[in-house]
């Protein structure tokens, strides 16, 4: 069974760098391409960073059910297509969504099981800063965002681990360990365990 890591951050908290590293890091993971009806930035790269859709056919989709979830996030619409649990599933791996906190709301109702990172800008003002590094935005964009993500960090006692993003290189190393250390957790490893205990149970002395 794949685990499913939902990943959530305010904009500009260094997520998608993260995001990069652990799958530069670790094996075994598959990520999911949200579908957005924003226009691409920068180098964004359709089918890569995101689907690039029309609101028309966000709409059609939503309407057949298409998406594990769905948000408004800025004006723009975001969802997670089902397929991406069950190509994760079929090829045997582990699933990585980056998405919002509306999002990750919806999935800790319909996927329990799944394990829930936020990562966190260790001030304001550098989170300030990183958004206007990037020269994608105007200043009301900024302002806005900053705004969200006042909002947004309140929920950081709905997921089971924080990184502070203080540091890229001991924030992806602690990214990479939660994610190594859930896949070891007894629970899921039930099904490993039992054929090694059998082993024994004929050399017990009765």
């Amino acid at each position: 069974m794949s685990i499913v890591f939902i990943i959530s951050a305010p904009s500009g908290s260094g997520k998608s760098t993260l995001v990069g590293r652990l799958f530069r890091d670790v094996p075994g993971l598959s990520f999911s391409v949200s579908y957005t009806t924003r226009e691409p930035r920068g180098n964004e790269v359709d089918g890569v960073d995101y689907h690039f859709i029309s609101r028309e056919e966000f709409a059609r989709r939503l309407d057949n059910n298409e998406f594990l979830e769905h948000a408004n996030v800025f004006g723009n619409y975001y969802g997670t297509h089902r397929s991406a649990r069950e190509i994760a599933e079929m090829r045997g791996v582990d699933l990585v969504l980056d998405i919002d906190v509306q999002g990750a709301a919806q999935l800790r109702e319909t996927l329990p099981d799944a394990v829930t990172i936020f990562v966190l800008a260790p001030s304001r003002e550098i989170l300030e800063k990183r958004l206007r590094a990037r020269s994608e935005d105007p200043d009301s964009v900024i302002t806005r965002r900053l705004h969200e993500a006042a909002s947004e960090i309140r929920n950081y006692r709905q997921y089971d681990y924080v990184v502070i993003n203080d540091d890229l290189d001991s924030s992806a190393k602690k990214l990479a360990a939660i994610v190594e250390a859930e896949r070891v957790r007894r629970s899921r490893i039930e099904d490993e365990i039992r054929p090694i205990l059998e082993t024994f149970e004929d050399k017990v002395e009765r």
